[in-house]
């Protein structure tokens, strides 16, 4: 494709051209976007919004109202058209004074909207607020559905406001301001990036639009993220067996062996040495061991829980043991390993092996009467989608949960990266707790199935037992000492629900702190930042609200308080242990080989 000039006007023709360079761009991209969305793969449709059954439910409910009470529907009615009205009326007063003003904006704050011109600027002044004025009709409408199972009333209210983020104006060209002002002062280049952000995220995944968070580019495992020196030690199907190496002279007798989520890599926990929690604990003398789990393929199809504790947990137990010539080990179980862990000391008791000396719990559920935020995801609907989809794949993809998680938080996960990435055109941050996020991990199909069924929806552990390699598991069970950490804001293992699942256990020595904000910015809370306090209080009889209100709140990281308590339990000191003593064979250094492998499927 050619373009001749005809002006004289250097300028002019610098335009010019620059715009045939983009017009050739986008007639590439064009032939990249319909190669990859031919190509895609795709997933179960019930795996993207609810079953039609809730939103006729939610409209016989309404229509059942608007029947029973009239007039209670024609106020709301009658507001939305008043509202609606008005604002056309303002809006038409302040073009006829001829000083294009728009009218006064009493709206509260919003981020989305901090661009001068959603106050200034009568045509985006007057979006925006039909905008608000057409999400608190909605709200209203979802409000006034009474007659709904709470659950599907729950549901109902989390899936219209999903709508409503989806419908803001910020998220189309054509009525935000600042992809608009970027598109001039670029001449289209802008949108040209977006669009290569966009395909790019598409090729990534599959052809499933996930955005991406983080600039890939910026960081390299070993080299400027999970960088604690240490070694492999030990490697079966299931995991890595890291054990670092000791910065110290001396360490504590009895080892530490942590067991981080498999639905995520391990080095969250070693993100950088500044916020490394690995890194602090190998500084405070333990003898330490993470596991790192396997990216499963579909070639993992049947494995579950159970090979997760007898092939996982159960064998880097034993591993440990046999390095350090101890016959006991303290160990540490976050999120889905934390739940996990309690499965395994169920069992252990149960077979009269005490090999566990005590217990930490990072933000784990193993009570889930209360499936708080997750509600939506848990009902038979969307399971059965999964269930088709690992019936179809052998995993859960790693782009389901990814997308499932970002969208409890859509604004900040969803809606606001894609603006940047596709309209504005802007390279991701070099932030390596979102490249963390992006790095995820696939599920064994029948281990996915097993923990939403079992665990999730029907709360055997904490409801009368969870059956597992010949074993019927009960919290009762638990009764070594222990520790649980939750977070005050975790909107995937609410703290009210990890601390009733801590009280069902059975042991006499617990002890459970509340730190401020969420699931991962609570726990990777380092105390050089002095950022989130967290909050203790002995007395674990009380209901968690009565534990909180009687709590002592402290300013800082929970990690020195851990430390100590972790101190009593990790033995007097011996000379520090090094990877390969006795002889042991080192198959590769830390991070290892798992952890690079990247979700397929």
């Amino acid at each position: 494709m050619t373009t001749e000039s005809t002006t004289s006007d250097p300028t002019e023709a610098a335009a010019l051209t620059r715009m045939a360079q983009n017009l050739k761009k986008v007639e590439e991209l064009t032939e990249r976007l319909t190669r990859v969305l031919t190509s895609r793969k795709g997933h179960q449709p019930a795996l993207d919004a609810p079953n039609q059954e809730l939103f006729a439910k939610a409209a016989q409910s309404y229509w059942s109202e608007a029947m029973t009470n009239p007039a209670r529907l024609m106020e709301h009615q009658m507001g939305y058209w008043a509202k609606s009205v008005t604002h056309f009326v303002e809006t038409q007063q302040a073009l006829a004074k001829g000083d294009f003003a728009a009218p006064q904006d009493e709206a509260p704050q919003d981020k989305r909207f901090a661009n001068p011109l959603w106050q200034t600027h009568p045509y985006f002044s007057f979006i925006k607020q039909q905008y608000l004025i057409n999400a608190e009709a909605l709200r209203q409408a979802v409000e006034d559905a009474a007659d709904m199972d709470p659950a599907e009333k729950n549901r109902l209210v989390y899936f219209t406001q999903q709508i409503i983020a989806m419908m803001s104006p910020t998220n189309f060209l054509a009525t935000n301001p600042d992809a608009l002002e970027r598109a001039v002062e670029t001449e289209g280049e802008s949108l040209v990036k977006g669009l290569e952000n966009m395909i790019s995220d598409l090729e990534a995944n599959n052809g499933e639009l996930v955005v991406k968070l983080a600039d890939d580019s910026a960081f390299e495992l070993g080299r400027n993220i999970a960088t604690t020196p240490g070694k492999v030690v030990f490697r079966n199907r299931m995991f890595e067996l890291i054990q670092y190496t000791p910065s110290t002279d001396e360490v504590h007798k009895t080892p530490l062996l942590i067991f981080p989520p498999w639905i995520n890599k391990y080095y969250i926990l070693d993100l950088k040495p500044q916020n490394s929690l690995v890194k602090w604990l190998v500084d405070q003398g333990h003898t330490l061991f993470v596991v790192s789990w396997i990216n499963p393929d579909a070639s993992y199809a049947d494995v579950g829980m159970e090979e997760y504790v007898e092939e996982g947990y159960l064998a880097a137990i034993e591993e440990v043991k046999a390095i350090t010539h101890e016959k006991r080990v303290n160990v540490v179980g976050y999120c889905i390993a934390g739940t996990t862990l309690a499965l395994t000391l169920s069992l252990l008791k149960q077979r009269g092996d005490t090999s566990i000396k005590s217990a930490t719990f990072f933000t784990a559920l193993t009570d889930f009467s209360d499936q708080g935020e997750f509600q939506p995801f848990l009902t038979n609907d969307f399971i059965d989608g999964i269930e088709a989809e690992t019936a179809d794949k052998g995993i859960l993809p790693s782009v389901v949960m990814a997308r499932t998680f970002s969208f409890l938080r859509s604004h900040d996960l969803v809606y606001g990266p894609a603006v940047r990435s596709y309209m504005m055109g802007e390279t991701p941050p070099a932030f390596d707790l979102l490249y963390w996020n992006g790095d995820g991990a696939n599920l064994p199909g029948r281990m996915a199935m097993e923990y939403l069924r079992g665990l999730c929806q029907r709360n055997e552990l904490a409801e009368g037992g969870f059956d597992l390699l010949g074993h019927h598991l009960e919290l009762g069970d638990i009764d070594v000492p222990l520790c649980a950490v939750a977070c005050e804001t975790d909107h995937i293992a609410p703290w009210k629900d990890c601390f009733c699942g801590v009280q069902k256990m059975g042991s006499d020595d617990k002890t459970f702190i509340m730190t401020q904000s969420g699931h991962i910015a609570g726990i990777v809370n380092p105390p050089t930042r002095n950022k989130y306090g967290h909050y203790v209080n002995g007395d674990l009889a009380q209901d968690h609200a009565a534990w909180l209100e009687a709590a002592k709140f402290h300013e800082g990281s929970w990690w020195p308080r851990w430390g100590k308590w972790l101190k009593k339990r990790a033995g007097a000191q011996v000379p520090a242990r090094f990877p390969g003593d006795g002889g042991r064979e080192i198959l590769a250094d830390a991070p290892g080989e798992y952890v690079a492998r990247k979700a397929s499927g």
